[in-house]
Order: C-alpha cells, then structure tokens, then sequence
C-alpha cells in the first residue's frame, strides 16, 4: 500500500479521524499524516491517504460522510433498491417502460411508476370576450381522482400482459398515482423515497414546442437521484445496445463517483468513453488534468476503451450538440451541480438546454 498512496482529502484532525473510522469500518486501509512537520502539534490540517486502487469507493464514502455532516442526513431516508418511471397516462410512451424494466433487471430492483395528475381550482367559463373563473367543486375533484384510479387499473393490466407475453421482465412493480405539479411531484418523491434510479421521456407530444422537456428538464436539475432520460424517437430499444458514451468532465473530482455509478449501471462489454471537456479559451492547465484521467483510466479500467478530448467553445450545447453527432454518441453523461431555483429559471442549466435540443439520452448524476 505504502507505494501506492493518494491524498483523498485534507481535513481538521477531529474529521480525519471520523472519515478514518469509515473507511476502514467499509475495509479501506488508511493513513494520516500531518500537514505540519515543523509544529505537528498545531491541528493546520491532515492528510487523509488511501490506496489508489480504493480512490472510487473512498470518495463516496467520504461524501456521503461529509453530507451527513452538512445536512444531518441521518434523519433522512436512504437510497432504496428501486427504479423510478415517472408516466402520463394520457400520452404514454412505451420505450420509457421498456428502458425502466431492463434497468431495474440488471440492478436486481423493483418498479415504482409514478402518474401525477392536476386538477385545477377554477372552471373557466367564456362568455364573448370575457372569461369568468369560478372554484371547482368537489364532485369535479372526485371524478378527476376516480379517472386517475380507473386509468392506473388499466395501466397495471396492460403491464402485466405484457410480462406474461415476455416482452418486459417479470419485475414487482407498483403504480402509484397523486395529484399535483408533475415536476414538483417527482423531486418530492425522490427526495422522500430515493430510488436508485429514475427513467423517464424527454418529453410528451402533447405538450407545445417551447415546454418540451420541461418537466424532465426540472427533474435533471434538482433530482437527488440519477436520472436517465430517453428521447421519444430514440432508435436504440434497451440499455445493452448503448456503446458510444461521453461524459462531460471540468476534472472534479466527484466525476469519478459519477463515472463508477455510470459503469455500474452500463455494463456492455463494448462500452467506449469519451471523456470531453470545453473551455472558452485553451488553457495548459485542461491538458495536465486530461492527461491524469488518462492515467487513472488505463490503470483502473483497462477493459474499457477510452477516448479524451478538449474542445474550445463559448457555447456548451453547440459544442457538445456537433460532438455527439461527429462521433456518432448514444449517450450523453455528466454529474450536474445542484442548483437554486433562481439560478434555474435565468440561467438553464447544460441539462435543461439538452433536454430542448438533443435527440441524444442523457445519464444525469447529482454528486
């Protein structure tokens, strides 16, 4: 091990010692060593080394550690073993449930599919040129709630026809439907219940062309969980016909957490990778940093054929937009910051933009 140290992380003593505590709870062997050699005794900071080898599982310890500090997510519900399929009874697209079940399968997870729908709290009546609101009443609400009941019935039927038929996996599932905003709904209950994964379309055809994506392009933005989003028209039909990967870095280093989830989850044996990074402006820095992915990738993916490639643009979709096509890309991947709503609504994130403009999937992370 001794030859072969990394720096995980620099932190007081009082925490490098908990982080230390965790690690070699989870069978990773770890040193401290101590930033002051002069004054050893002065707590500056500590250096957390591991094995390289261990780097992967080690930064996701740490961060769900650190989190836990942050946030105290003790008292908040941890990651269960299911996959997340957001549907709209109403405009329903086969190839979102065919991409949930496949992955649900090869995780070994169960199925929640999750319909939200909306009843409004007025009636519009349109007398000439004016129109006149009035509140809804209960009996409007009951039969809304009773056509959501109905529909759901009907949906679990056809699912399980469709597993007798063999044409999805025999997976428990559940259908759950609730009323509210179909966006706000599904952040809620990822934050509540924590699937290991959501599937869902990039869009619907009955919404206009400016909303397309929307609600999808909100769920990439704020979800807790890691989102696969499968356009409408994609002519690939299951998780194993993806080969062609790029992932977008900017060298962070939770980008290896969000690789290790993307491989754990895309396991063809003819997976390829291309690592892209764009930067306004060519800086010597960008080629120093790709040059260590390369090295990390070819010592500890061997398997995987890599590709790495820096790209100079003032436009993000642009660039990664022409990227895909020239490579001919079934995948688009990256690990998004978390965002604040105001931050959402001025500034739409690279996610978003995707979700309006490509006809690539996209595997979002939010490490």
């Amino acid at each position: 091990m001794e030859n072969n140290l990394v720096t995980l992380a620099i932190r007081t003593s009082r925490r490098a010692e908990k982080i230390k505590e965790e690690l070699e709870r989870n069978g990773i062997a770890t040193v401290i060593q101590n930033i002051n050699i002069d004054v050893p005794a002065v707590d500056v900071g500590v250096r957390i080394r591991i094995a390289e080898s261990d780097l992967p599982r080690a930064l996701r310890i740490v961060e769900e550690v650190e989190k836990a500090w942050e946030t105290q997510k003790d008292s908040e519900p941890k990651e269960q073993n299911f996959v997340l399929i957001p549907i709209d009874f109403a405009d329903f697209v086969q190839k979102t449930v065919d991409f949930g079940f496949a992955f649900a399968a090869s995780l070994k997870a169960k199925i929640v599919l999750l319909h939200v729908y909306t009843v409004s709290p007025y009636n519009i009546s349109t007398f000439g040129d004016t129109n006149i609101y009035t509140l809804s009443n209960t009996e409007q609400f009951r039969r809304l709630t009773s056509l959501a009941q109905a529909d759901k019935e009907n949906f679990e039927n056809l699912l399980k026809k469709r597993i007798a038929k063999g044409e999805i996996p025999d997976i428990e599932f559940a259908v759950e439907i609730t009323e509210g905003v179909a966006d706000e709904e599904i952040i809620e209950f990822c934050k509540r219940r924590r699937p290991r994964l959501v599937v869902m379309g990039t869009h619907g055809r009955k919404l206009s062309e400016e909303l397309i994506g929307s609600v999808t392009g909100e769920v990439l933005d704020a979800s807790v969980s890691p989102v696969f989003a499968v356009p409408i028209q994609l002519p690939l039909a299951k998780p194993d016909d993806i080969e062609r990967v790029t992932f977008l870095t900017n060298f962070d280093q939770k980008d290896l957490i969000a690789i290790d989830t993307l491989l754990n989850l895309f396991q063809n044996k003819k997976l390829e990778i291309f690592f892209l990074h764009i930067s306004e402006k060519k800086q010597q820095w960008d080629e120093i940093m790709l040059e260590g992915i390369k090295s990390y990738f070819s010592t500890h993916y061997k398997n995987i054929l890599t590709h790495y490639r820096i790209v100079n643009s003032q436009s993000n979709t642009a660039a990664v937009s022409d990227f895909l096509a020239e490579n001919k890309i079934d995948l688009l991947a990256f690990n998004a910051k978390k965002r604040n709503l105001f931050s959402r609504i001025f500034n739409p994130s690279l996610a978003y933009k995707m979700v309006l403009k490509a006809d690539t999937p996209l595997f979002v992370t939010h490490i």
